[in-house]
C-alpha cells in the first residue's frame, strides 16, 4: 500500500542560479487553475484506491508558499480531501524565508501541516546575492520565529556548500549561525551544476569561481563533524536531524518505497513502474481538462533495477542496507548477488559489508557517487 505522495508546485517569484527543477515566475501565471488540475489529478490517481490513510506528504516546488493565504487554503484543502493522514503522519510544506506573513502561516497550521522546511543555504549576505537568493539572514530568524509562534515543533533548514567563491571559513560563519535556529533537521548538500542554469552558463564561460574539490571535501568533514557535536544524528548522507526527527518523506525514497507524484514536471513510483508527468503548465493541465492523467512517461521498474536501486538508493542511509530486509523483498542474498562491486569497493575502503548490512564508510561518503554508480546496469 502507498502511503506517500510528492506534490510539485512550480511557482516561484525569483529564480535561482543554480536551480533546474520546474519552474516558472509567480507572475501573471493561472495559479487558481492550477491548483485545480492539481486536485483533478489526485482524484484521478486515487479514486480506486483503497482508502488508507497516508504517513507522509511533501509539497515542493518551486517555491509552494509564493502562493497567497487563500491559494494555500485551497491547496491544503485539496490534500486532505483526497489524502487523509493516519495520526502522527508527517505533512511538510518547503518553504522560503521572507515568504511566511503570519496569515500564511496560519493557513498551513490550521489545515495540519506540521513541518517546514526553508532553503536558507547561507548566511552569508555576499553569498546570497552571488547564487541569486532574495532573501538576508535577518529573513530567516524571522521567517522561523514566527513558525515557532504559530505552533510549528518540526522545521528543517537546507544548507549548501561549495558555493562559487565561497571559503571553508565562511561555511563555517554559516554553520555557527545555523546552529543558534534552535530547530531539529538540518540537510547540507554540495552544490551541483546542473544545465539550463545560470551557474551553467557561467561555468562554461569560465566565469564561475569553483572553491574545488579538496575545499569541497573539508567543508563535508566540516559539517559531519559540527553536526555531530551538536547532537544531530547523520542518518543519510546529506541528512541531520534530533532523535524522532528525520524526515519521513526523504526515507520513503532511500528505502525504495513506492510513492505518488503529482503536479506539473513531478515524477512518482506506483505499482512497480517510475512515472514523470509533463513539466509546462499548458502540457500538464490540457489533459486533466478532458479527465486524464498528465504522464509524459512510464517505466516498469524489472527487478534487475529494482535491487540496483535498492542498494544505491539504500546506501545513502547511514546505517546502510539490511541484507535480511533486501532478502524479504528480492528473494537475492546481496553479498552474493554484488560480490565483486562488493570486494572491490571494500578494498578500496569505501564501504563496509557482512553480517546484517552494507554501509559507507566515513571515507566512501565522502566519494558517495563512486560508490552508487558501482551499482549501475551490473545485473
Amino acid at each position: 500500500m502507498i502511503n506517500a505522495a510528492y506534490i510539485h508546485i512550480p511557482f516561484c517569484e525569483h529564480i535561482c542560479h543554480y536551480c533546474d527543477f520546474n519552474k516558472v515566475f509567480l507572475k501573471g501565471q493561472p495559479v487558481d487553475e492550477y491548483l485545480q488540475a492539481l486536485e483533478k489529478e489526485m482524484e484521478l490517481t486515487l479514486q480506486d484506491r483503497p482508502s488508507s490513510p497516508f504517513r507522509s506528504i511533501f509539497v515542493g516546488g518551486g517555491t509552494p508558499t509564493a502562493l497567497d493565504a487563500r491559494q494555500l487554503e485551497m491547496l491544503c484543502a485539496s490534500i486532505r480531501k483526497h489524502m487523509p493522514l493516519e495520526e502522527g503522519a508527517e505533512f511538510t510544506f518547503e518553504a522560503n524565508p521572507g515568504d511566511l506573513s503570519e496569515d500564511k502561516l496560519k493557513a498551513l497550521y490550521d489545515a495540519g501541516v506540521n513541518r517546514l522546511s526553508f532553503g536558507v543555504q547561507t548566511f552569508n549576505e555576499e553569498l546570497l546575492k552571488r547564487i541569486g537568493r532574495t532573501h538576508r539572514a535577518k529573513d530567516v530568524f524571522a521567517s522561523i520565529e514566527l513558525a515557532k509562534k504559530t505552533g510549528f515543533s518540526s522545521i528543517s533548514v537546507d544548507l549548501i556548500y561549495s558555493l562559487p567563491g565561497q571559503t571553508i571559513a565562511d561555511f563555517k560563519e554559516t554553520l555557527d549561525t545555523a546552529f543558534t535556529l534552535d530547530i531539529q533537521h538540518y540537510s547540507g548538500y554540495s552544490l551541483i551544476i546542473e544545465p539550463k542554469t545560470v551557474f551553467y552558463n557561467l561555468m562554461r564561460k569560465g566565469k564561475l569561481p569553483s572553491p574545488g574539490e579538496d575545499a569541497e571535501a573539508a567543508m563535508y568533514e566540516l559539517l559531519m563533524e559540527r553536526m555531530d557535536l551538536e547532537g544531530f544524528k547523520q542518518y543519510e548522507i546529506s541528512n541531520f536531524a534530533l532523535p524522532g526527527f528525520e524526515s519521513r518523506h526523504n526515507l520513503t525514497y532511500w528505502n525504495n518505497e513506492e510513492y505518488y507524484g503529482f503536479g506539473a514536471g513531478a515524477h512518482g513510483y506506483a505499482g512497480g513502474s517510475r512515472n514523470a508527468n509533463y513539466g509546462p503548465l499548458k502540457k500538464y493541465m490540457e489533459p486533466l481538462s478532458e479527465n486524464k492523467l498528465p504522464v509524459m512517461e512510464s517505466h516498469i521498474v524489472t527487478k534487475a533495477e529494482r535491487m540496483e536501486e535498492e542498494m544505491f538508493l539504500g546506501l545513502r542511509k547511514t546505517e546502510g542496507v539490511e541484507v535480511s530486509r533486501f532478502m524479504e523483498k528480492f528473494e537475492e542474498d546481496p553479498l552474493q548477488l554484488f560480490r565483486s562491486e562488493l570486494e572491490r569497493l571494500q578494498t578500496l575502503e569505501l564501504i563496509e559489508a557482512g553480517g546484517k548490512s552494507i554501509r559507507l564508510t566515513r571515507k566512501g561518503r565522502l566519494l558517495g557517487n563512486e560508490v552508487f554508480q558501482s551499482f549501475i546496469g551490473v545485473i
